[in-house]
């Protein structure tokens, strides 16, 4: 099959603006819905959003999804039902499974954990949905710092279910066909993509030049079908770029 490769540029995504909530969504979400944009492999969400302080997402309920989440600014607080709580950071990598059920919060409140000052800065994150390989399960929740490996250069596995990557993922998801990997690329650095059936790329920050394809700039998307190890190079400035690997795609049979 030979290497397929649509780009989403950040201008087009769906937008949904709420005061206290400025999100940019790669794929249908909520009351936006398009039926040829669901998913791409079996990435079903890829939310880019932006929360003033003191606000966000009031408890609510998820079931059977893999759920991660990727600060880029602030700290973000998260609550759930489950008895976790804390503050995610940049360069926290955080998965919370949904399993059979769980309740959590998503809030831009973090001096309510730490006791420090109150502040006036938004949060930026990127949420990614994913189903899992089986339903039901118990509801789990899994975070691990990994910015000394970023800092190193290259990809750093973020979140897998791959067997490949047992014992070089920092989280791992209940999904065995999806992994996540992150790169904070240094001014003019250059990496390759994976070889595999689907991949999604995402540019955080900064920009990129894909081979074969291009500029990416901050919030666009490269959608690659049978990729072959595209190389990527950072723009000036640096890049910061998220990457989802997927050797299968939901049935929509």
């Amino acid at each position: 099959m030979a290497t397929m490769t649509d780009v989403r540029r950040a201008a087009d995504r769906f937008h949904t603006k709420a005061g206290w909530l400025d999100s940019h969504h790669s794929f249908s979400f909520s009351r936006h819905w398009d039926p040829a944009n669901t998913h791409f492999g079996l990435l079903l969400v890829s939310n880019d959003d932006v929360v003033a302080p003191g606000t966000g997402f009031d408890t609510h309920p998820h079931r059977d999804m893999e759920i991660v989440t990727w600060v880029l600014e602030g700290g973000l607080v998260h609550q759930d039902s489950e008895g976790h709580n804390g503050v995610i950071y940049p360069g926290l990598a955080q998965r919370m499974s949904a399993g059979a059920g769980i309740l959590h919060s998503e809030k831009n409140d973090s001096w309510t954990i730490t006791g420090q000052p109150e502040h006036q800065d938004p949060v930026r994150f990127i949420q990614m949905w994913v189903i899992p390989d089986a339903a039901g399960i118990a509801p789990g929740y899994e975070q691990l710092d990994i910015n000394d490996q970023l800092a190193r250069g290259g990809w750093t596995t973020l979140a897998s279910g791959m067997g490949k990557h047992a014992n070089q993922r920092a989280i791992g998801i209940r999904q065995k066909h999806a992994a996540l990997h992150v790169a904070r690329l240094r001014p003019e650095e250059t990496v390759g993509t994976v070889t595999a059936p689907f991949v999604h790329l995402f540019v955080a920050k900064g920009e990129v030049a894909l081979e074969g394809t291009g500029l990416l700039h901050e919030g666009d998307a490269a959608r690659i079908s049978a990729a072959e190890g595209q190389r990527i190079t950072a723009g000036a400035a640096g890049a910061e770029v998220l990457m989802w690997e997927m050797d299968a795609a939901v049935n929509v049979s």
